[in-house]
């Protein structure tokens, strides 16, 4: 079967090896989606006339059957294919013939493809809002579990006095705001683009409502060439979303990863969670934290590919935005697989409260000794300096 662009003359096999790249195994990710909204697609096309009842219903049947094969792992998208979408309607047009050849009437690769990536994208920002609010809950769970002191740092070096819970849930408010931020990038990108075409409107009767309803969207992205330019734009804000859940589960990992360490002892892994040496026998390795902590970085800079991908480009479809497919599906899943893990860490990670108290130590509490001279009457400064003094001459 041909390319859904094919005009009769053949390509280049060198320039379409380079033009398609990995999008045909990228793709695997939105059969599924490009299903769904072809599906949706063909009932809207029955209701303005370009499709008879039998047709639909022919449309519909095939499209399901290739979402189950999807997921049985049937259903294949070759080189040739280029991507999911002309795969998907080369199988409909040799199933349904003629059938299968109306179901790209009334719409563009650029708004199928946005529509089956806009889709993918709700599904994988909702199933990771779920999954935050499981780290959430399990960070709290373990604070509560484990309410008792343990020496606060600033600098690498004993602070002041802090608590276990206290410091587990500054992670889980942390995840919290991260969450917020989520939520408000999953309305921003609740619109349906299909029916924009290629930014440019068409001698048809579009019916965007159905299609919008049809497909669980909060509203039309009206404006058919913002449609275009809200590609990279989307992208962006999702990533950068993803790299801050990262950068809570970073800053986490390196805690867990230092206070574990048997210089503290404040926290242990269970040993079925760490890895060991090739060389050195006594070795208890934390690979999987420090994985995590390496994962924020990968997905900080498939942030900044998708940002510079988007940039200096004039509004309507460029090819370039192809390449912003990759960094974003990857971004997902790095966070989905990230904070799955933190999560099943925390959940069986052990604080040691006899280590924890043991080394609460005489420094720690020279910050409330300054204060218990303040509330005697003695000016902050001088009190300061007096404790320090005291301190200096031990």
């Amino acid at each position: 079967m041909g390319k859904i662009w094919d005009r009769g003359n053949s390509i280049d096999k060198k320039i379409e090896e380079f033009t398609v790249g990995d999008d045909y195994i990228i793709d695997q990710e939105l059969v599924q989606y490009d299903c769904e909204a072809s599906i949706a697609h063909a009932k809207m096309l029955k209701k303005i006339g370009i499709l008879s009842a039998n047709e639909e219903k022919q449309l519909i049947e095939e499209l399901q059957k290739i979402a189950q094969e999807h997921k049985e792992r049937k259903f294949t998208i070759s080189i040739e294919d280029e991507d999911c979408h002309t795969a998907i309607e080369n199988r409909l047009i040799k199933s349904l013939g003629d059938s299968g050849s109306k179901i790209h009437t009334g719409r563009s690769r650029n708004d199928q493809v946005l529509v089956a990536l806009r889709l993918y994208y709700k599904s994988s920002l909702s199933e990771i809002s779920s999954m935050i609010n499981q780290c959430i809950e399990h960070l709290q769970k373990f604070g509560d579990k484990n309410n008792f002191d343990f020496p606060g740092y600033t600098h690498m070096q004993k602070a002041m006095p802090s608590n276990i819970k206290i410091w587990s849930n500054a992670f889980a408010d942390s995840c919290i705001d991260d969450l917020k931020n989520l939520k408000n990038v999953q309305h921003i990108i609740d619109q349906n683009p299909l029916g924009s075409v290629a930014g440019y409107p068409i001698p048809l009767d579009i019916d965007r409502e159905l299609t919008s309803s049809e497909l669980d969207f909060n509203k039309i992205q009206s404006n058919p060439i913002y449609c275009q330019i809200s590609r990279g734009k989307f992208e962006t804000l999702i990533v950068d979303s993803l790299s801050q859940i990262m950068l809570t589960l970073n800053r986490l990992s390196s805690d867990l990863i230092l206070f574990s360490m048997p210089h503290f002892g404040y926290f242990m892994l269970p040993e079925k969670f760490c890895t060991g040496s090739s060389i050195m026998p006594q070795k208890k390795n934390p690979d999987v934290l420090e994985l995590i902590r390496a994962n924020y970085h990968i997905v900080n800079g498939y942030g900044v590919q998708v940002k510079s991908l988007s940039a200096n480009l004039i509004s309507g479809y460029n090819r370039d935005l192809q390449l912003a497919k990759k960094p974003v599906i990857n971004s997902i899943k790095i966070t989905k697989s990230s904070l799955d893990m933190m999560t099943y860490i925390i959940t069986n990670l052990i604080a040691s409260k006899e280590n924890c108290l043991n080394d609460m130590t005489e420094d720690l509490f020279a910050t409330n000794e300054v204060y218990n001279l303040v509330k005697e009457g003695v000016p902050f400064r001088d009190a300061y300096r007096t404790i320090a003094k005291k301190l200096s001459d031990k």
